[in-house]
């Protein structure tokens, strides 16, 4: 199947078909059919390929199913990105053997490379830093928004008590530079945390 899904070529209708049957084999559990309904909208246009863009799908949609049916309110709290096939783990959880237990589902689905785990433990975060982590994340995304000399959907941007976590795809130094500076000038930014890699390093 995975052979399959990489030879195929870059045609939007059959990008959004393709999508729209791995939601309906995954509508057992919502997270995952959204996961890969959601994707169908940037396959086109994401500088990973599509066959790349649909393998990650397909594994996030995996580990969040996988979180969803084992305690969906004890992992509310963890974000996911997966770029070619190396899964980001950002957020907060209330203990570390909640940390390890993400680790190990994350790896579960096939086509995981690397598993990276920025969770933090956290029992308590006020309000006041959710709304400073919440502001600084749609002021970095933004500013990528408004730069045309940057493809804001190839980035994916988490900001967990004032530490910002960037991953997703370059399609140049010069593009992941102008990323970098705009997330260091923000507001509420204490730490960054870089994940992204260059087009050219992806296995297409």
């Amino acid at each position: 199947m995975i052979k399959f899904l990489l030879s195929v070529t870059n045609n939007s209708f059959f990008i959004t078909s393709l999508l729209i049957s791995i939601s309906l084999f995954l509508q057992s559990c919502a997270p995952a059919a959204i996961t890969a309904s959601i994707a169908g909208v940037a396959a086109s246009e994401s500088e990973k390929g599509l066959g790349t863009t649909i393998n990650d799908t397909i594994i996030h949609a995996a580990i969040t199913e996988a979180m969803f049916k084992k305690d969906v309110n004890k992992f509310i709290g963890v974000n996911i990105n997966v770029d070619d096939g190396v899964v980001l783990l950002t957020g907060k959880v209330d203990s570390p053997e909640t940390r390890i237990e993400v680790t190990r589902l994350s790896w579960s689905p096939r086509g995981v490379i690397e598993v990276i785990n920025e969770i933090q433990v956290s029992e308590k975060s006020s309000i006041k830093d959710a709304a400073k982590d919440l502001a600084a994340s749609a002021t970095i995304r933004g500013k990528l928004v408004a730069d045309k000399n940057i493809k804001s959907v190839n980035y994916n941007i988490d900001v967990v008590n004032g530490v910002a976590y960037l991953s997703g795809v370059a399609r140049s130094e010069k593009e992941m530079n102008l990323v970098l500076a705009y997330t260091k000038e923000t507001k509420y930014i204490n730490q960054l945390v870089n994940y992204i890699q260059l087009s050219e390093a992806l296995s297409q």
